[in-house]
């Protein structure tokens, strides 16, 4: 059910959880990492073991994003060409190559359903210059990962054969952006996913590029906006006709003591909660919330309790999950807007920064 939220799972793992716990809260769609599992501990050796579901024990659905945003991220540790990307890998300093080809056989192998094309992630700033040599190379590998993934399925590996989303990018310019979603969706793929945004620029910005690339993608296939994870962000998306997200936001904040509720944040170390009884949130089914007060949380925080940043997280993703919940049923009720209206106070300005 869209619109969803995909806990990220790098490295076949949700920090700080379980795969029960992740699906015990409602989850039904998580997302893994093809870089970071392509080195540790290979496809290969996950698919000797049963695919990455039964690896990390989940029964549900998975997708992989491609390594391009990673490569973007270790951008010192790179060297792209018409070809592919060469890069070091931050492990052991091995000397690795990404293409097209072997991304979207990574992903075979690892047993994903949804599966991303590869592509080239800019950093905000970059000139038109490069940002139009970046969107045509991005377009180019897009036709040969399909053409690699038709080979695939040609082969009969997997009678579960997966989905291949194409991905936007464009950079920082409207109209690559709107070129770029058309001759995207000329591919007329399953899914489309809009990349290259939550880099560092304005939030006025990406608001602006990503309505850009929505407005060339159909109606009738899946839009995953990749990265893109605060709460006033998810709602202003849907209602730019967004379904999917990922973001490290609710686990990462987690892990370092920041709790989203529908009230704003709790900084979970702060001095003001030594006594405070009351739970995270009263309504809140989570484990934090039922057994827990905030002045116990803070506890675990100051000791650096290992139970502290899971009970943490677990409460955030509840949060997330919650909050998709109620933005799939305000949608045929038109309350898109009261729902934002609610949150816009607690939520202004961002008011969320990691912790």
């Amino acid at each position: 059910m869209t619109p969803a939220f995909m806990p990220v799972g790098t490295r076949g793992a949700v920090k700080a959880v379980t795969s029960e716990e992740v699906a015990a809260i409602g989850y039904r769609l998580i997302l893994a990492n093809t870089f970071h599992l392509h080195l540790r501990p290979g496809e290969e050796v996950i698919a000797r073991l049963g695919g990455l579901r039964r690896f990390m024990n989940w029964p549900y659905a998975l997708l992989t994003d491609s390594g391009g945003y990673q490569v973007f991220s270790l951008a010192e540790l790179r060297g792209v060409d018409a070809d592919g990307v060469e890069f070091r890998s931050p492990y052991d300093g091995a000397l690795c190559r990404l293409t097209p080809e072997s991304a979207v056989a990574i992903q075979h192998r690892l047993g994903a359903d949804l599966i991303m094309a590869f592509d080239e992630c800019l950093e905000y700033g970059a000139d038109r210059r490069r940002t139009e040599a970046s969107t045509e190379r991005t377009l180019r590998w897009l036709a040969r990962c399909e053409a690699e993934h038709k080979r695939l399925l040609a082969r009969g590996d997997r009678p579960d054969a997966p989905r291949l989303f194409g991905v936007v990018q464009g950079g920082f310019e409207a109209d690559l952006r709107r070129l770029a979603s058309e001759r995207t969706a000329a591919f007329d793929l399953p899914g489309y996913a809009i990349g290259g945004l939550s880099v560092g620029e304005p939030e006025p910005l990406m608001m602006e590029m990503l309505e850009a690339s929505v407005s060339r993608l159909p109606e009738d296939r899946p839009r995953y906006a990749m990265g893109v994870g605060l709460p006033l962000n998810l709602i202003d998306l849907v209602m730019r006709g967004v379904d999917l997200f990922d973001c490290v936001v609710p686990t990462r904040n987690g892990r370092n003591g920041l709790a989203y509720t529908f009230q704003g944040t709790v900084t979970l170390k702060h001095a003001a909660l030594r006594e405070a009884a009351e739970p995270l949130e009263a309504d809140c089914p989570c484990p934090a919330c039922r057994s827990y007060s905030r002045a116990y949380l803070r506890h675990l925080f100051m000791n650096r309790e290992i139970s502290a940043g899971r009970l943490a997280t677990v409460h955030n993703l509840t949060f997330f999950a919650r909050l998709m919940e109620r933005l799939r049923r305000a949608i045929p009720q038109g309350g898109l807007q009261r729902l934002r209206d609610q949150l816009e106070p607690f939520y202004a300005g961002g008011a969320v920064a990691e912790a």
